[in-house]
């Protein structure tokens, strides 16, 4: 099986600080893997090394993406490859529509211009799925727009962009429960045998609604622990402490 992505022994840090402290992780096509873990332990740090955020440095360690190592990859270059982040603040953008911004984001990565009968489609099929209504088409990226709203247009531009491994930065941060259900379902319908996903988290919550593969407790700077679903409700009663304990690092 090929697998989607591979992370080995990652170390990396910023502003000379380490951070990332021997990272292993393997992503197969179409699992769904969600990182849970305390605030500081590295979690963002590792989403933003995946997707070679210029801020941080490997210092050691590969990241393999469909067996190819993108230590070298721009941002964008891996975006292109197929590669996708939501960002736990979505950065508004005024001045830009929302379709206007999706279809030069489309064209960037499908390499051609995308006939707009068949984008409009798509757009609206997505926003049907997310419970958005039309006039979101009228707006500025995220220009603005409440939690909740931000949340769905990152869940949007993934549908639309079809990546092979999607990165879900805290994507449940500041929605409320109708909100959590909605995204939840985009993302769980994102899913497919050749396209993966990789959700961190704080809470149990959202596992409630998008069903994960494996699930690994990251803590000091490296997941510390791996298990099914059933991890995240042993989580939810004891808190991350009682793990860290087992594993030596409740100090």
């Amino acid at each position: 099986m090929n697998r989607i992505l591979e992370v080995k022994d990652l170390h990396a840090s910023v502003d000379g600080v380490a951070i990332l402290k021997g990272v292993d992780l393997i992503i197969n096509p179409g699992e769904i893997h969600a990182i849970m873990g305390p605030n500081g332990s590295g979690k963002s740090t590792l989403s933003n090394v995946l997707m070679g955020h210029p801020s941080y440095k490997v210092e050691s360690g590969d990241i393999l993406f469909k067996g190819e190592s993108i230590l070298d990859w721009t941002t964008d270059e891996r975006a292109r490859k197929g590669m996708f982040l939501s960002f736990q603040y979505p950065t508004a953008l005024p001045g830009i529509t929302i379709p206007n911004f999706f279809r030069t984001v489309l064209k960037s990565i499908r390499g051609e211009d995308i006939p707009m009968r068949e984008f409009k489609k798509e757009l609206k099929d997505g926003m049907k799925e997310l419970e958005m209504p039309e006039e979101f088409l009228k707006r500025y990226v995220n220009d603005g727009f409440s939690g909740g709203e931000k949340k769905r247009t990152e869940i949007l531009q993934m549908s639309l962009i079809k990546p092979a491994l999607a990165i879900l930065d805290e994507t449940d941060s500041g929605l409320d429960i109708d909100a959590l259900r909605i995204v939840s379902q985009g993302i769980t319908n994102a899913k497919s045998p050749d396209r993966s996903i990789l959700l961190i988290t704080h809470y149990q919550r959202m596992l409630n609604y998008v069903v994960p593969d494996f699930i690994h407790v990251f803590a000091k700077g490296r997941i510390i622990k791996t298990g099914d679903k059933d991890l995240a409700l042993e989580l939810e009663k004891s808190g991350y402490d009682g793990i860290l304990e087992k594993a030596g690092l409740n100090v």
